[in-house]
């Protein structure tokens, strides 16, 4: 929560990592930590089993839960703090292999790929409203009027959240994003609620949606998934798929504006679309951080002795900066990612929690950024990009993302 760190993470957690590969801090509650902040340390624990999501999960684990606190201080009541606790992106096997499985249905290799005429198609119409939303001095919103209705549209429809509904939604992503706990113990109660009489609805009207596909399965195995799993389910999705990817784009866009160099690199060759979103990933995705692990068994990690029960917090934007795994890491390389199979950094995770979403991400943000680019190719910046870091960047713990993001679409007369 430190003012520096939050103004200049890339710098900030930098130095953490020439320090040390694990480091001890304390988290937002104020509960002490250990922060793993270098490339092979935060792989490895994040493939380990032995570092598990939920505090419950560690052998011999009794008394309250230790999260609990950052409930309250986040403002969430105590009776909806289960949808967060219990989610899956905090749960450990067997639940969250169940859970996984049931949402991976919507995010398959062959699933995503059939979704990109329906993105390509909802891009092609948030940028043929562009210029209708700049104003007197043609400068536009990019996050508000393209970064974010492009992945809440695609995420909303394959989920099955109607379209009147989707500016609620995203107020609830907003709300949630601002750490403001009295936004936060509003939004969020209003949110579970909403989800409830949305699965009664779509109980008599099933379609094909995600959805749809939950209240089949619960219909056909004896109420093993129950309501309140359901909502939560639908709840991370919605959020983690829209957030995180509008935050993508809106970031990759300013880094391609600020080196000239490796915007003309991409123009002159549109192929490298799929490795510029993996490098923009590395140097400047939105989330900074995973979730706390915990330790179910004492051990020794890059030289540091963890007990059992400890939080440790895996660094994502300090590993993807990391030089001993990057050359000169700092510098936006389009070409970086070309070589070898698969994925060099850890912007999406690694290992069991590995994003879900990831290839629809992807696939979002090189649809977005190419035909932005090529339908506006004079597209710059309206504002010094240092005032971006000081007036519209939103300082918050474990996230780099925009408040707004002006652009001038043409070149001025």
């Amino acid at each position: 929560m430190d003012p520096e760190l939050l103004a200049d993470p890339f710098g900030g957690y930098g130095k953490l990592r020439e320090q040390a590969p694990v480091v001890r801090a304390r988290f937002m509650d104020d509960t002490p930590i250990w922060l793993v902040t270098r490339f092979e340390e935060v792989r490895a624990v994040l493939r380990d089993p032995r570092f598990v999501n939920s505090p419950h999960s560690v052998p011999g684990h009794a008394g309250p839960d230790p999260r609990d606190r950052l409930m309250e201080l986040l403002g969430i009541p105590e009776e909806f703090s289960v949808h967060i606790l219990e989610s899956i992106l905090t749960s450990d096997p067997p639940d969250h292999t169940r859970l996984r499985r049931l949402v991976s249905r919507a995010f398959t290799a062959r699933r995503v790929p059939g979704l990109r005429p329906r993105v390509e198609e909802i891009t092609d119409t948030l940028l043929d409203e562009l210029p209708g939303h700049a104003d007197e001095n043609g400068v536009v919103d990019l996050i508000e009027h393209f970064a974010y209705p492009l992945p809440i549209t695609v995420i909303c429809e394959l989920v099955g959240v109607p379209e009147a509904d989707r500016p609620r939604w995203r107020a609830f992503g907003s709300d949630l994003a601002s750490l403001e706990p009295e936004r936060i113990g509003t939004s969020f109660p209003a949110m579970v609620h909403h989800l409830h009489e949305l699965i009664a609805e779509r109980r008599t009207d099933l379609r094909d949606d995600l959805l749809s596909a939950l209240i089949r399965v619960q219909d056909s195995d004896g109420g093993r998934l129950g309501d309140t799993e359901m909502v939560t389910l639908v709840m991370t999705v919605v959020l983690a798929g829209h957030e995180t990817t509008a935050h993508l784009i809106g970031n990759g866009t300013v880094a391609l504006l600020t080196h000239p160099d490796q915007l003309r690199l991409l123009k002159q060759d549109w192929g490298l679309l799929p490795h510029a979103v993996h490098e923009l990933m590395r140097r400047c995705g939105s989330v900074q951080m995973t979730q706390l692990r915990y330790a179910t068994e004492d051990m020794e990690l890059a030289g540091t002795r963890i007990r059992r029960g400890d939080a440790v917090q895996p660094v994502l934007v300090s590993a993807n900066h990391d030089p001993r795994h990057y050359d000169d890491p700092d510098r936006l390389d389009l070409t970086r990612q070309s070589g070898g199979l698969g994925e060099d950094h850890v912007g999406f995770g690694h290992g069991m929690h590995y994003c879900l979403g990831a290839s629809l991400a992807r696939q979002e943000c090189e649809v977005a950024i190419g035909r932005l680019l090529r339908r506006f190719p004079d597209l710059s910046l309206a504002v010094a990009p240092d005032q971006l870091k000081t007036r519209v960047r939103r300082r918050q713990p474990g996230a780099w993302r925009l408040l707004r993001l002006p652009l001038r679409l043409a070149r001025m007369a």
